[in-house]
């Protein structure tokens, strides 16, 4: 938004004489007291205060004009309580015509404030930190629009030098206060990316400091913007040339969309503007940084909030090439091996680091699809995201474990703990050895009975597994994966490039094609969001595919044009009923007799499947056998319909398990009608990478498994010590037992035939 002339013309007389306030004499808490005073006269405020972030979370009353000067020093409130700890607690400003209204207000005698109704606040800032909150107040009911609004962020960057600069509050009350015993510490969040690392912590570089905000020269201040874009594009530019070295994938993909983010003319054009408006360059950069977080927040959609990772990414550079203060952090400063502590991190912002010295890698903020996860999970870095406090809680140096399998770190573990760590990574490391030197291996059992191992894939980095590992084939590839991280619904032909790709990596060993599986869990930012009550038995998967063909046969279109000339193997998933499969059938009938009618080459032979995840289709098995190529299971959403349990829900994460009789029995029982009607039959659900369950379902007749590629090792080594004539009986014993889990027998069977588990 451009602000009007007299605004502009208002604003930069105000901000010279704060900048002649900051340079001239005094104490800070002195040129606060005067800040105070300006501020409220230039912005025709009866009150204006500034409350200042001492330890403990508490916010102190440090200046005023208009409340009583005996509150100063005095007045307290914790973050989140008044309205004043509401800013802090949300870092989002609030205007209110009735402060004392609002269910928030708490009232301090000391201050006298209960005469002034009308009240905006806005937080102090520096490099995402809340380090205070600034006020204005008037007595009339007064309505501050955006233009005031946004005045007062700006002078809230001015005081933040003031409170970043020390003499306000001492660092070593805060930092007292966050370390308080240095004791070990355990901290939980999410896995985005499995394994398990130790090392010294190195956190992640913060913002510059600004130094100075108010612009002395608007046109010398435009061509150092225009300089430093210039620099940082070319920088970035070098990066995605750097990536090559990592071979083709996702994370290529997501470096090339970064550099459009930063080529986005919009972005510099309203930098330009702010710095036209009296800021500094650097200043400029940080106010739009501050206004693009602040709508981007306000997003229910978590791909658009993760987007702002990327743009603040892009900030840090751009301020970084305002000050020529590019750090090199790939050489001698940095550990043989260390443990990468931030806030958020950008994808280009990883590969800055060498990517060989990071052990593991710790986030306060993230997401499996954020695409820092998607580059580190092509370097193989465990990460764990989510971690509350992490950059608060950590100190450089600290050592850290990253435990990518079970969501958690240890902050300064005890010495034993270390060992038996480090211990792990050996074990794992020599355990992973072992399994790739089966790669080539055939995964036939003692008995002599082959199981087929295919990879579950969904992003083209995964396709380098089928040469590592040794699979098959891709018996699952997600379609919906690489439509997450894009910001649009892609052209038919982006999809048919995308598609050929996954053809050409999978050379002679067949892919099956999964069609979008979007909805629930797995929203898709470009398509509107529907709030449900169960989104997992929502609108999702076939259903939202069958409503909206034009997607669906768009998809279906490239798939058949990338396949030209090869075996085309297409499965739908949630399918609950004929009629469904049938419709889907037809729709990809259509899209062949369209590729035909335009003289294209067609597939040389089109295979079509269906997801078992509905039990609804059980009841038609035998119908459906009739008219379908091969069947899969998915056990993930068939499990959680079974039992009708939410997978999500950490409460009932372990009540039910698939080793009990009632599974069982469904599995046996599709086996059954799968051979008599002679389809092939395979699973893909999180069953088939356990090598305790994939034993069980090898037992029951399962003789395709679709995994993750790091199961493929596992999975094989436990196929080639089992003998499957032995076990199939076994299961034939107890698996009529009315346990609530057979999981404890067939471990104990497994341990007793040194079965590798």
């Amino acid at each position: 938004m451009k602000e009007a002339p007299g605004i502009v013309s208002g604003t930069r007389r105000l901000l010279r004489r704060l900048r002649d306030t900051m340079a001239g004499s005094g104490t800070a808490q002195e040129r606060l007291d005067r800040i105070v005073r300006i501020v409220a006269a230039e912005l025709v405020a009866e009150v204006c205060s500034a409350y200042i972030m001492r330890a403990g979370e508490v916010l102190e009353l440090f200046a005023t004009q208009g409340l009583r000067p005996e509150a100063i020093h005095r007045t307290r409130l914790r973050v989140g309580e008044g309205l004043v700890g509401l800013i802090a607690a949300t870092a989002r400003p609030l205007a209110l015509n009735d402060a004392q209204a609002h269910s928030g207000f708490a009232y301090r005698p000391e201050t006298g404030e209960e005469i002034y109704h009308s009240f905006m606040g806005v937080p102090i800032l520096r490099g995402g930190r809340v380090l205070g909150v600034l006020v204005i107040q008037n007595r009339t009911s007064r309505h501050y629009d955006e233009d005031e609004i946004e005045v007062l962020q700006t002078i809230a960057m001015i005081v933040a030098e003031l409170a970043a600069g020390g003499e306000l509050v001492s660092p070593r009350e805060i930092a007292e206060s966050r370390t308080a015993g240095m004791l070990p510490v355990r901290l939980v969040g999410i896995r985005l990316n499995p394994g398990l690392a130790i090392g010294p912590a190195v956190l992640h570089e913060p913002p510059l400091q600004i130094r100075q905000v108010v612009s002395e020269d608007v046109p010398a201040e435009i061509e150092r913007l225009r300089e430093a874009v210039a620099a940082m594009r070319d920088a970035i530019d070098q990066l995605v040339l750097d990536s090559r070295g990592l071979g083709a994938g996702e994370h290529r993909d997501i470096l090339e969309t970064y550099r459009m983010f930063a080529a986005d003319r919009g972005w510099v054009s309203r930098i330009a503007d702010a710095v036209r408006g009296g800021l500094t360059a650097e200043a400029a950069v940080q106010k739009i940084r501050d206004e693009t977080s602040r709508r981007m927040l306000q997003a229910s959609d978590p791909y658009l909030r993760e987007r702002l990772v990327d743009l603040e990414d892009l900030a840090n550079r751009l301020q970084r090439h305002l000050s020529k203060h590019i750090p090199d952090v790939t050489f001698n400063e940095l550990p043989p091996e260390f443990i990468l502590v931030a806030r958020t991190l950008g994808p280009a912002e990883l590969m800055d680091y060498s990517h060989r010295r990071i052990a593991g890698l710790v986030l306060e903020e993230g997401s499996p699809t954020a695409h820092v996860a998607i580059v580190a999970r092509a370097l193989e870095i465990p990460v764990v995201g989510r971690v509350e406090n992490a950059t608060d809680r950590i100190e450089a140096g600290d050592i850290v474990i990253v435990d990518g399998e079970h969501a958690q770190i240890l902050i300064r573990p005890s010495e034993d703990i270390r060992q038996s760590t480090t211990a792990a990574i050996e074990a794992r490391t020599r355990r992973r050895a072992f399994h790739e030197s089966l790669s080539s291996a055939p995964a036939i059992t003692r008995d002599g009975i082959g199981i087929r191992l295919m990879l579950n894939a969904g992003l083209l980095i995964d396709m380098a597994q089928l040469a590592s590992t040794g699979a098959e084939g891709v018996g699952l590839f997600r379609t919906e994966l690489p439509l997450m991280v894009r910001d649009s619904f892609p052209a038919v032909d982006d999809q048919t490039e995308f598609y050929r790709r996954v053809f050409e990596y999978a050379g002679e060993r067949p892919v099956v094609f999964r069609t979008l599986d979007i909805g629930g869990d797995k929203i898709l930012p470009y398509l509107p969001h529907i709030v449900e009550e169960n989104p997992a038995m929502g609108w999702r998967a076939i259903r939202i595919g069958l409503d909206r063909p034009a997607m669906l046969r768009e998809q279906l279109r490239a798939l058949i044009r990338a396949a030209e000339g090869r075996h085309l193997r297409v499965k739908f998933p949630m399918v609950a009923e004929l009629p469904e499969f049938e419709r889907a059938r037809a729709l990809l009938n259509m899209e062949l007799a369209r590729a035909n009618d335009e003289g294209r080459m067609l597939p040389a032979s089109v295979e079509v499947g269906v997801m078992l995840e509905v039990p609804a289709l059980l009841w038609q098995l035998s119908e459906l056998c009739e008219r379908v190529d091969f069947l899969s299971v998915g056990t993930n959403d068939l499990m959680q319909f079974l039992f009708a349990c939410d997978r999500g829900n950490p409460r009932l994460a372990d009540r039910y398990d698939p080793l009990s009789a009632p599974v069982l029995r469904l599995l046996r029982e599709v086996v059954a009608q799968a051979n008599a009607s002679s389809v092939p039959l395979s699973m893909c659900g999180d069953m088939a990478a356990n090598p305790l369950e994939a034993m069980v379902l090898i037992a029951l007749g399962f003789r395709t498994l679709s995994t993750p590629g790091a199961a493929i090792g596992p999975l094989k080594a436990m196929i080639r010590s089992l003998d499957l004539g032995a076990l199939a009986d076994y299961v034939n014993e107890i698996s009529a037992r009315p346990d609530h889990s057979l999981k404890s027998k067939f471990e104990a069977y497994a341990r007793d035939h040194l079965i590798a588990l």
